[in-house]
This record gives structure tokens, sequence and C-alpha cells, in this order.
């Protein structure tokens, strides 16, 4: 089995989120949505066919209802379709899904006509970060497939191969988003990619585990609130998409709801493992 996290640039409109939801198939697991980035995140899981069906529905019918044109949101974005990184849920079965990537892209850029940018691990055995696809795109960096101009309507996308990461933000009262960013800094590491967030009311930390293995939502939740000062206190955890089941196991159960963190939220439980 594999995944498919899409991240696409709409997070407001109900209706076209319920449509592409529709068009995702049989894999959707599991949406999620925030406003304030104006950014939904697909976990699409299947086997393979069937997966790659439900990703180029899913992204077609992206590209067909969604421009960038007057686009808004916190979160950095390059394209409608932003990035779209693939998981072999078995980690032996990693070359299966840098072919998947590979497929995606390629056809990304001939049936659309947009340009796609590779992550993860290359052909020539080097290895490209999305931080550094987003830093160099159109830059330094030219396209892996497509024009070499990023679409006026559509952007560009980001097309990856991955491990299993955990994405999970921290909602933080009574501080300021330069605060925010400060303690972004400070979490990033290896095993954490980090960004501060201004969300009106309250900001946002929001981060990517890259090794739970090594580093979890708990050790991140108790670090940062070391460091809030006088008012400044931690109101929420926020889990986006799902966790393998063995996350669970590494934190005290005492602390789920307080990590954002649920049974239900599972890889293993969405597909009925």
């Amino acid at each position: 089995m594999f995944e498919c996290v899409l991240n696409i640039s709409e997070g407001r409109d109900e209706v076209v989120l319920d449509e592409l939801g529709a068009l995702s198939g049989t894999s959707l697991r599991d949406r999620h949505t925030d406003a304030r980035h104006h950014r939904s995140v697909f976990t699409l899981i299947n086997d393979p066919e069937r997966l790659m069906l439900d990703v180029r529905s899913l992204i077609g019918g992206a590209f067909a209802r969604l421009s960038l044109h007057e686009h808004e949101g916190v979160h950095p974005r390059f394209g409608v379709v932003d990035v779209v990184p693939f998981v072999a849920l078995d980690a032996s079965e990693r070359p299966v899904a840098r072919r998947l990537r590979d497929d995606t892209a390629k056809w990304i850029s001939a049936t659309h006509q947009v340009a796609t940018f590779l992550y993860g691990e290359l052909d020539d055995g080097n290895v490209r970060s999305l931080p550094e696809v987003r830093r160099h795109a159109f830059v330094t960096l030219n396209p892996d497939f497509g024009p070499r101009e990023p679409s006026a309507t559509l952007g560009a996308v980001a097309v990856g191969e991955r491990p299993v990461l955990v994405a999970w933000n921290l909602w933080l009262a009574n501080t300021t988003p330069r605060r925010a960013r400060e303690l972004a800094a400070m979490l990033r590491s290896e095993d954490v990619r980090a960004l501060g967030f201004d969300t009106a009311s309250e900001v946002q930390v929001s981060c990517n585990l890259l090794d739970v293995q090594r580093t979890t939502p708990s050790m991140l939740y108790d670090l940062v609130a070391s460091h809030l000062e006088g008012p400044e206190h931690l109101t929420r955890s926020e889990l986006v998409g799902l966790v393998p089941a063995s996350l669970l196991e590494r934190e005290p159960r005492a602390r789920w709801a307080q990590l954002g963190l649920s049974p239900d939220a599972t890889i293993e439980a969405r597909l009925g493992a």
C-alpha cells in the first residue's frame, strides 16, 4: 500500500473541497482543511494502480476548479496543487514510490502543461529536499518536467517521495508572530522542520516531524512550553493528516488528547487494519 498526501491551495470553499473529495475516490482516507492557511491536505492510500487513478482525478479536478489569482493565505505555496508526496508504507517498496512520483510528475507536465519539480532521492543518487525546491524553483533550479516558467493560474507542482512523516501544529495565545518564528527556529533540527505563522487571534508553530523514532510530539510540546514567558500559553495541538499507530505507542495515553492524537487518526484505523 502507498500513501499520497496532496497539499491543495484551497481551504475555504466547502463545495469545491467536497467535489475534490469525491474525485479522490476510494483512496481518500482523510482531509484536513485550514481557512487561514487557505490550504487543504488530502490523504490518499491504496494499491498503486487505484491510487494513481485517484491522484490524477484529484489533480485534474483541482486544476479545473482553482486558480492562484487572488489566492492569499499564511502558508507558503507556489501552485494550485502545491505538493504531491508519495510514501511507501512498507519501507522496502520506496523504489516503487519513486516510480509513482516520477510517473505523476511527467503526467502533470504532459497533460496539463504545468512545470513539475522532483524532490526526495533522484536518479543520480542525490537527495533534494522540499525546502530546496521552494527556495530555488525558477531561480537556480529548472523544472524537471514541463514548461520553464510557472503557469500564471496554476503555478507549479513539487512531486516527491519520502518516508512517513508527522505534520503537527502547536497553537499559542498571548504572544506575537515574532515569538512564533523564534520558537519555530528553536525547534528546527535534522528531524524537525518548523515555521511560525500569524493567524489573527493566535499564532501557530507548524512542524513536520521527519523521524518520530527520535523526536516525538510530546518532546516538542514540552520544549516549547518550557520557553514560554509571562502570559504566553499553549492552547492546543493539532494533527494534520494521519499517523502510524506506532506513534501512539510511543506517547503516554494520558497525553494523547493534549497532543492532538487519537486512535481514529491512524493509518491503520482508516484502512480498517
